[in-house]
């Protein structure tokens, strides 16, 4: 592995010359208000800064975000409505200009790229916190910003970018290029309208399917196809410039580890990069910035090829990434400070050789996106309450950016990031151990979400050695999704952790139905809990019972299969919501949160999910349903299409239904071989999670 310490001789010969500080006479205007035109953390991340600077904010938040952070971050704060309000671009300028507000901050994503917008600010005598309306309008096209960079002398991958927009005239021109390929939305981002096609026969699925993405994303479903490359690693550079011509490199930052197309943990620097190839990637970069006049934050995107070390433009984000607190630690600077200077008309803060020197010395960054989302399930977007949040304890090296906190909701209307996490440490590999220590006491109930997941990555042998690309999850997918095997401890903590619950009066009992049921008729100390460790139609169950033979004092047998355990005189305190408890052997610290009939314990930083088993007896009584002939919505979602018919004879895994949720497009698969007996919903409804939406036939027993 390359050593964070790096000459910076061959950075110095490099920009020295294009570095230079460049002055006119532009006169700066210090901005004094600004309304935030986005939503959750990022509108909170730029409150922040702005607050520092002395600048007034004003809020805007729609419905659904009516009690939310942001929303109740400023006493200036206006209600635009709808969920889809936050790209009413005129209502927001409108909002603005009756607040008072000089500027304007858009975030990222919504209208942050949006070059009409950003050209309507200026119109409206709004100052536009980002690059001018020409430069985003430039790049915002992929095939325009291609030919730019053609020009610039940035090289770009092979591929069609042209106007003919004919389903077989673009598989002609793929077959031109080679399978694979990528097809891609040319407005498109955030992996959004992106599609890979292997061969010949599944283009024209995959190319409807991003134009379908597309359209739904950005109004937009032109396609450009590209050269796919097989091992790639995505790697971006953070760039700035001003209104004097001056343009910097705030160093890259690896985003390779995705799914989805969509990254899930970024890093600075980028591992295992010879310098050489480092510094050209930064003088691309700043030739990119340059080429089309650019001026406040940006990120050149580039597509690495693993096998050749050749790289590639693959497009630039005219705005502040999700990422960028990575940047800020290798550098020591607030980005969006700097934003706010740049927009005032002042001159970039620090030279290229200043910062080169600063990344030298301040070692390794690292982000991991906590996400509501379930990854054993395709990770699959989830949304809901927070019942339950503990966050690491932040620091020098320790950050959170979040917009949520206990008692929020992930809606299903927005992107379900939850909070950012980001380490930073005198190498990668200490950065690398910080971010898995603060995973274990990161603790969320309400929701699925890809917590445990990273932690898996933290450990992955090939991530520690920094050999990372974009196929990293599917490459390791045996490995990531390995099942883990559920300690008799854990059981015995769930079971002593709903008795305390109810021994302190908090009155689980009453909620838990059948669950924990006394044995026999006369009165009695133990008790009989029956946990599954899923959902799933063959899940086994552990028993546990439980038997108190003193004030504190249980013994504890667990059972199920390949397990028969017995702990005596086990003495446990209750600390709602957690409990320590004293076996024979160690003691266990255990955070016990409960959640209708689903047990969710976090010890020794890991989490288990268990789901009390409803006894037999109990459903018969009630006549409770049996849904195994049917398939149910996960989430609240839209029917975007059905992809089989009423009577069709389908194999276990085909796809059944296609559904979109947090602007994402999600295919929901059989589960089983079986015949359809009723579409229960029709292209454009709107689902409920839980809702059913195929049934099948029953079959004979």
């Amino acid at each position: 592995m390359i050593p964070a310490s790096r000459s910076r001789a061959f950075a110095r010969a490099i920009l020295s010359s294009q570095g230079s500080r460049h002055l006119s006479s532009t006169s700066t205007s210090p901005i004094t208000s600004v309304l935030i035109a986005n939503r959750g953390e990022i509108a909170l991340r730029v409150g922040r800064t702005a607050s520092a600077l002395g600048v007034r904010c004003t809020t805007i938040y729609t419905d659904p975000d009516a009690h939310s952070q942001h929303a109740l971050s400023s006493p200036f704060a206006v209600n635009l409505g709808a969920a889809n309000a936050y790209l009413d671009g005129e209502r927001i300028i409108s909002i603005a200009k009756e607040q008072g507000c000089e500027a304007l901050h858009p975030g990222y994503g919504f209208l942050s790229e949006n070059s009409a917008f950003a050209k309507r600010c200026v119109e409206e005598g709004l100052v536009f916190i980002g690059p001018p309306w020409k430069a985003i309008e430039a790049m915002g096209n992929k095939s325009r910003s291609k030919d730019i960079m053609i020009k610039a002398g940035v090289p770009c991958i092979p591929g069609y970018h042209g106007s003919n927009q004919e389903p077989e005239y673009l598989l002609e021109e793929a077959k031109k290029i080679g399978f694979p390929v990528m097809v891609k939305a040319v407005k498109g981002g955030g992996g959004k309208g992106m599609r890979i096609a292997l061969n010949e026969q599944e283009f024209l699925d995959k190319l409807e399917s991003a134009k379908s993405e597309g359209r739904n994303s950005f109004g937009d479903d032109v396609m450009l196809v590209e050269k796919y490359i097989g091992t790639p690693r995505h790697i971006e550079v953070q760039i700035f410039a001003d209104k004097y011509g001056n343009a910097v490199a705030l160093g890259e930052r690896d985003c390779s580890l995705q799914r989805r197309h969509q990254k899930i943990l970024e890093e600075a620097p980028a591992p295992n990069l010879a310098e050489d190839i480092r510094q050209d990637l930064w003088e691309k970069a700043r030739a990119a910035a340059l080429a089309v006049g650019y001026e406040g934050a940006g990120t050149v995107e580039f597509i690495f090829d693993n096998d050749t070390n050749e790289f590639f433009f693959m497009e630039m984000n005219t705005r502040l990434q999700v990422e960028h607190p990575v940047t800020e630690a290798i550098t020591g600077e607030d980005l969006v400070s700097w934003q706010f200077k740049v927009a005032a008309g002042e001159p970039l803060p620090l030279d290229q050789e200043t910062i080169a020197q600063r990344i030298a010395e301040r070692g390794w960054a690292i982000e991991a996106r906590i996400y509501a989302e379930n990854p054993s399930q395709n990770f699959m977007p989830d949304s809901g309450k927070l019942i339950h949040l503990r966050t690491p304890q932040v620091s020098d090296s320790v950050r959170i950016d979040a917009g949520f906190i206990e008692g929020d909701t992930i809606s299903s209307n927005y992107d379900g990031m939850i909070a950012k996490l980001i380490v930073s440490g005198p190498t990668r590999e200490v950065a690398i151990r910080k971010l898995h220590a603060a995973l274990q006491d990161y603790e969320v109930v309400g929701l699925s979400t890809n917590i445990e997941f990273l932690k898996k990555i933290c450990k992955s042998p090939a991530f520690i050695r920094g050999e990372v690309e974009t196929g990293y999850i599917q490459k390791y997918n045996e490995e990531l999704f390995a099942p883990e095997i559920v300690e008799p401890e854990t059981f015995a903590q769930a079971a002593l952790g709903l008795l305390a619950k109810e021994l302190s009066g908090s009155g689980v009992s009453t909620s838990l139905g059948p669950h924990g049921q006394s044995i026999g008729f006369a009165p009695s100390s133990q008790r009989q809990f029956t946990f599954l460790t899923s959902l799933a139609l063959d899940a086994e169950s552990v028993q546990v019972f439980v038997n108190q033979s003193g004030g504190k004092v249980f013994d504890v047998t667990v059972k199920g299969h390949g397990v028969d355990k017995t702990y005596n005189n086990v003495v446990c305190e209750p600390h709602t919501p957690s409990i320590s408890t004293f076996f024979p052997h160690t003691r266990i610290e255990s955070t016990v949160i409960t959640d209708g009939d689903k047990i969710t314990l976090f010890q020794r930083g890991r989490q288990t999910q268990l789901t009390l088993a409803t006894p037999s007896w109990y459903e018969k009584a009630l006549g409770l349903k049996d849904v195994t002939n049917s398939v149910l919505a996960p989430m609240p979602c839209k029917v975007l299409r059905n992809e089989v018919k009423e009577g069709d004879a389908v194999e276990k895994d085909q796809a059944l239904v296609v559904i979109e949720s947090m602007k994402m497009e999600t295919v929901i698969r059989s589960p089983q071989k079986g015949v359809v007996a009723k579409l229960v919903h029709k292209e454009g409804d709107i689902c409920k999670a839980g809702t059913v939406l195929v049934l099948f036939e029953e079959v004979s027993t």
